[in-house]
């Protein structure tokens, strides 16, 4: 029977509590000190956790317009899917099914099936993503809860987790944005929440909805989705309080879920025969594994082919987020958007795995770390290194943006391990991880500050007095057991770290986003960008709105970018997003034109600036009755059009130069009258564009409509 201590919620004496080891052998009783003391609901989370989502909810929903369509290549691909069914499921950039996005359409069911519900409008597209974001951060507290027994810890490290995810500048830049990233942050939450669950009730069905999740997030953006899988399956075999042939059979039956829930796609795009669907976009061969292994798998990490027009390159100059190397991370704008507290969770890491150690029987220590405990060390701190690593040194194209995968695994670090730190401050080491916590986040936030210039420079000094008076109360305060001034000092002080990655999240979200390669926030820095000498993707200015560098910018290592170089190489003999392709000049809005609320950058309609303002055009094409309304070069021209006119648009060459259509294939859908007008310029590309081009001109009229030139095919 239940004894009346145990319903209080006080242990045995001598059993084993979450965040201790098991007593010695023998069975020594304890002393009264050592005893667990009762764990008591704590009445107040719901409140604190209301708080917490109600404060995501209006950084990502706050005037969340001012970025118009944002990145106009996926919402023209969402008003497809609302017009079409079959656009909707293959995620067509146009509703009459010539090409496809150069990513897996998961993030385009959400975005595609909000627009055929509320409209084609700016929230309709972006809101999707901001309640992502405040179910990302709902489920990491949740998981946090699950990982300590003790109600009072699992709150503060749900509450510390949550508040530091939905303050990284890559989340608050990346939930007011429609790329997949924000879907695919969701969904691999959402599988440590699972595994969590997993390790704790050594339960197959949760460990198979990991592997759901993480089937979804390969949907979503392929192998990146997948980067955490090592360490989930690790924590799994390591800590689930099972047999090792059923740990086995749960982690093979997990892989068996992933496999269906990606593979069903996949296997879709192999049944459907070419004629009946779409172009896969991206690849060179139009099958989804092409794209797999090439343009979004291997190429982009190894740096060979990137599929399509070799977005990926083989050259350093394939990437834009600096050069490759462990300070990557800490660098340029990569570093404004993910490593405020990134030295924070770093050593959060190296503390909790000290932890683990002591809590092995051999050293009969308490205050160690528990079995769940354990698991979501492996989990969480596997992800953060594993993909960190990966995009340190990650020779393909990489964005900045990307780091929005990390800020889950750091926050979920910082969490759990001031509360590691917090059960062990009447102890040298809790009181010196503390001290060392609040020091390294005021300290690199203020170096991050400096380098961007941003805010007074008092805030900067204020910061760290702080973090020194706090660190220094710390210290005192435990030797002389003033348990409130410990308290008020740990509070201070993550105030005080706390700031800087809250300043510039804040910043980040009141800044307008539109084009491909978003930035966090404009800063004062007027040479060298974001990031110090030589460090940022925007140039004049530093930041965002411009996303892709304009003529005269700077990329992240003060390398040109206008049909010249990135870290000094060449790409494919090429700069992307807005520049040159095969030598041809590109200019994709990037003069400053307005796009959708913000300033134009790669992701623009071409070089037609915002087709919405030539109203000749707009009503041209839209009383055509013609399957594509017109035809030009590239998706991101093709797109801003089909915006505009809510019509269908064949984008040549889609989003990199992919070989669709052939010359051939162009003329007979032309002969048989399925497309209306050619529209010159727009962004190009290689595969067959330059041939297409010609061959219009050379049996057609040009015309000129509202500044743009136009040939009638029909």
């Amino acid at each position: 029977m239940t004894t009346a201590l145990e319903r209080r919620g006080l242990e045995r004496p001598g059993a084993s509590t979450p965040g201790e080891p098991p007593p010695p052998a023998g069975g020594r009783r304890r002393r009264v000190a050592d005893r667990p003391r009762p764990t008591r609901a704590v009445r107040w989370s719901p409140y604190a956790l209301t708080a917490l989502l109600v404060s995501t909810a209006v950084l990502y929903l706050w005037n969340l317009s001012a970025s118009g369509y944002a990145n106009t290549f996926y919402a023209a691909a969402a008003q497809a899917g609302s017009q079409s069914w079959t656009a909707w499921f293959f995620g067509s950039l146009d509703s009459a099914n010539f090409i496809t996005v150069d990513k897996p359409p998961a993030s385009l069911w959400v975005t595609g099936l909000s627009v055929r519900l509320f409209g084609m409008n700016s929230w309709a597209v972006l809101v999707p993503q901001a309640l992502m974001g405040v179910a990302a951060v709902a489920l990491l507290y949740c998981a946090m809860r699950r990982t300590f027994a003790d109600p009072r810890h699992g709150t503060a490290a749900g509450l510390i987790a949550g508040g530091v995810l939905a303050f990284t500048p890559a989340a608050a830049l990346m939930f007011r944005f429609n790329n997949p990233d924000a879907l695919l942050v969701l969904l691999m939450v959402a599988a440590g929440y699972a595994l969590i669950r997993a390790v704790a009730t050594n339960s197959g069905r949760w460990l198979a909805l990991v592997g759901v999740a993480l089937g979804f997030a390969f949907l979503t953006k392929m192998l990146q989705g997948l980067l955490v899988l090592p360490a989930f399956g690790l924590a799994y075999l390591m800590f689930a309080n099972t047999g090792w042939i059923r740990r086995i059979g749960h982690l093979i039956g997990a892989t068996v879920a992933l496999i269906v829930s990606a593979g069903w796609f996949v296997l879709a795009t192999i049944l459907v025969p070419a004629s009946a669907r779409p172009y896969i976009g991206g690849s060179t061969d139009n099958t989804f594994m092409d794209l797999v292994w090439g343009y979004n798998g291997v190429g982009r990490i190894s740096g060979g082919s990137g599929g399509g027009g070799g977005m990926g390159g083989g050259q350093a100059g394939g990437s834009f987020g600096g050069s490759t190397g462990l300070n990557r991370l800490f660098s340029s704008e990569m570093g404004n958007e993910i490593s405020w507290l990134l030295p924070v969770a770093l050593l959060a890491l190296v503390f909790a795995a000290y932890l683990m150690v002591r809590s092995f029987p051999i050293f009969r220590s308490t205050g160690g770390i528990s079995r769940v405990e354990g698991g979501a060390i492996v989990a969480w701190g596997g992800w953060l290194l594993v993909t960190g690593l990966i995009f340190s040194f990650m020779s393909g194209t990489i964005h900045p943006y990307y780091t929005v995968a990390l800020a889950p695994a750091i926050a979920a670090l910082v969490g759990m391990g001031g509360v590691f730190a917090w059960r062990r401050r009447n102890k040298w080491d809790g009181r010196l991880a503390l001290a060392g916590m609040i020091g390294l986040a005021a300290a690199w936030s203020i170096v991050l500050l400096n380098r961007n210039d941003f805010g007074p420079v008092w805030c900067r000094w204020l910061i760290g007095a702080v973090a020194a008076i706090s660190i220094v109360a710390l210290l005192v305060g435990s030797v002389m057991a003033w348990r409130k001034v410990v308290a008020g000092a740990v509070i201070a002080g993550a105030l005080a770290g706390f700031g800087g990655t809250a300043a510039f999240s804040i910043a980040t979200a009141a800044t307008p986003h539109s084009g491909s390669i978003p930035n966090a926030v404009q800063t004062s820095m007027e040479s060298g960008g974001m990031g110090g000498p030589g460090g940022g993707m925007g140039g004049s200015g530093g930041g965002n709105p411009p996303t892709g560098a304009a003529d005269g910018q700077t990329t992240p290592d003060g390398a040109t970018q206008n049909g010249a170089t990135q870290n000094g190489a060449t790409q494919n003999g090429a700069a992307q997003d807005g520049t040159t392709q095969d030598g041809a000049r590109q200019s994709a809005a990037q003069d400053g034109t307005t796009q959708d609320g913000g300033r134009g950058g790669a992701g623009g309609p071409g070089g037609m600036g915002d087709i919405s303002s030539n109203t000749e055009l707009v009503e041209l094409l839209t009383s055509t009755d013609t399957t594509w309304s017109a035809a030009t070069n590239g998706s991101q021209s093709a797109a801003g059009i089909e915006i505009a006119t809510g019509t269908a648009v064949m984008a040549i060459g889609g989003w990199s130069g992919d070989p669709a259509p052939t010359l051939e294939q162009f003329i007979e859908y032309v002969h048989d009258g399925k497309i209306a007008y050619y529209i010159g310029g727009g962004q190009g590309g290689p595969g067959g564009n330059s041939e297409i081009a010609e061959w219009v001109a050379q049996n057609y009229t040009a015309t000129t409509v509202g500044g743009t030139t136009v040939y009638q095919l029909t």
